[in-house]
């Protein structure tokens, strides 16, 4: 290819203003960027997560750190992450809702994914160059978790009330769980400010940072400010759901509530029936009776990205409290319907928690 000779006379002429010359260059050839190991760059990664991430990836990206720490990021292969990943199927611990250890390996690809998509935004490697991306994650099966019959979800409230160190606690968690649907992270999440006892709505903060008012009936409205009260939160920003010694409850109080469940009904343990099931009722319920749009509502998938068709069929509060007020037969002030005929006996088998 011939030089522009134009061009050539240019160069020399910046080459000039800066003093340096042609023997400079080929003597001090450029300083290739350092790329960081994959332990070294780790806790940027983490510092750069959020807490979801930080909770789902943080194993994998250790067990990526301890399998390639003196690897730098920009020579980890293809068949690195796929062998990484097979020996995570491989040693995954065996419980109750074990799928021969194929979520494990799932959440290693997804991890490494996480780890070169900074490494790319970064600017240590190519878009085209992540190593993750070019791993399959195992296909996910189908889940296992179904609505509870009625005569199921009563054992669990009646065992509920009758065992444990905290029957008041455990009863006011299945209850607040089993009318909002909420997730776990929902309810720990939950503040003295976000209970408003008047109109029987608390705000959840849950998954991805949504925000949500969720009704819920009067009469656990006000089970949960005399629990808030008795219990010692004080300040609008106080934890809502305590212990009895006045601490924040933690997930480990939905851990030893399962595990009590199941050492007393097998069938629980036999299954792995956990807090998320509750949620497969109400919502089930919900759909069956007032249909699609509005058990969405419910859930608070609202702003999930769907059909076109989710646009027509947006649901409000006052669908949602319909919804919960047929569920309960109990009124609701937000609440359209004049008639709350056909009440939901799974609901109205749970037995309001007694006073502090």
């Amino acid at each position: 290819m011939n030089t522009d000779p134009a061009a050539i006379a240019a160069a020399r002429q910046v080459l000039a203003h800066l003093g340096v010359t042609v023997t400079d260059l080929q003597s001090h050839p450029a300083t290739p960027a350092v790329v960081p190991t994959v332990a070294e760059y780790l806790p940027r990664v983490i510092a750069a997560a959020g807490p979801g991430a930080r909770r789902t990836y943080g194993t994998y990206w250790e067990r990526m750190a301890a399998a390639w720490p003196e690897r730098p990021v920009d020579t980890v292969t293809a068949s690195d992450v796929e062998a990484l990943k097979q020996a995570m199927i491989a040693s995954a611990v065996s419980r109750r809702n074990s799928r021969n250890g194929r979520h494990a390996g799932e959440h290693l690809v997804a991890a490494a994914r996480a780890f070169f998509r900074c490494a790319i935004a970064d600017g240590l490697i190519d878009a085209a160059a992540s190593p993750a991306h070019r791993v399959a994650k195992p296909r996910r099966l189908p889940g296992t978790r179904r609505a509870l019959t009625a005569h199921e979800l009563e054992e669990i409230n009646a065992i509920a009330r009758t065992s444990g160190n905290d029957v008041i606690l455990d009863a006011l968690l299945l209850r607040l769980h089993t009318e909002t649907a909420c997730r776990r992270g929902g309810a720990l999440a939950l503040r003295l400010v976000d209970l408003d006892a008047t109109n029987g709505l608390v705000r959840l903060t849950e998954k991805g940072s949504t925000i949500r008012w969720q009704p819920i009936t009067l009469d656990l409205a006000g089970h949960l400010r005399e629990h808030a009260a008795a219990r010692g939160a004080v300040l609008p920003t106080d934890p809502l759901l305590r212990a009895r010694n006045g601490q924040p409850i933690t997930s480990r109080r939905y851990d030893h509530l399962w595990q009590r469940l199941g050492e007393r009904l097998p069938w629980v343990a036999v299954h792995g029936i956990s807090t998320h099931w509750l949620r497969h009722t109400t919502l089930t319920w919900v759909e069956r009776h007032f249909g699609y749009g509005i058990a969405r509502a419910y859930a608070g998938h609202t702003d999930s990205p769907g059909s076109s068709t989710t646009t027509y069929i947006k649901a409000d509060l006052h669908d949602v409290a319909n919804a919960l007020s047929a569920m309960t037969g109990q009124p609701h002030p937000l609440a359209r319907m004049a008639d709350h005929a056909g009440t939901w006996s799974q609901v109205n088998h749970v037995a309001s928690p007694t006073s502090e």
